[in-house]
């Protein structure tokens, strides 16, 4: 018994450990400002990873028609294990930021919190955590995918929509 009640609290305080110390991208990102002409707009920059708009989605599109691109959206949740991973390893990789930062205007949107939320999952089907979405300057779906992505599959899945 004693046994048993030992291995479950190693497993607890295991599992509290590695929580802690997962990194989410709102706890270590950094923001920054940056400015274009007379405008300014804040960017959510994870290292030298994808640098992430503070935008809603009717400024990322008519930014999109702008300059041209398409727009990337990580839709997840604050409660999504693998959405966290992402934004503590994938988005921070240095050529997924140069790749992702040159080709597409990103966006994050927090399904449950953010203001473009719940029309974004309407309008797109979202039902899983992470849902990628590549969508053009008329909110149209270019392409999605689901699921925790490595660099070499988000860059694949970028490199199709280019």
């Amino acid at each position: 018994m004693k046994r048993t009640i030992g291995i479950l609290m190693t497993g607890v305080f295991s599992l509290i450990f590695m929580t802690s110390t997962t990194c989410s991208d709102e706890n270590t990102a950094r923001t920054a400002q940056e400015t274009t002409g007379n405008e300014k707009k804040a960017i959510l920059s994870l290292s030298n990873g994808i640098s992430f708009e503070k935008v809603n989605l009717e400024k990322a599109k008519k930014q999109a028609k702008k300059e041209g691109k398409l727009i990337f959206i990580d839709c997840y949740t604050s409660w999504c294990g693998p959405c966290k991973r992402m934004a503590a390893t994938t988005f921070k990789d240095e050529e997924v930021g140069k790749l992702f930062n040159q080709s597409f205007i990103n966006l994050k949107i927090d399904i449950e919190k953010d203001e473009d939320g719940a029309s974004v999952a309407r309008r797109y089907g979202i039902r899983a955590y992470p849902t990628l979405l590549m969508i053009n300057s008329d909110g149209e779906l270019i392409k999605q995918t689901l699921g925790f992505q490595t660099k070499d599959k988000l860059i694949a899945f970028a490199k199709s929509v280019l």
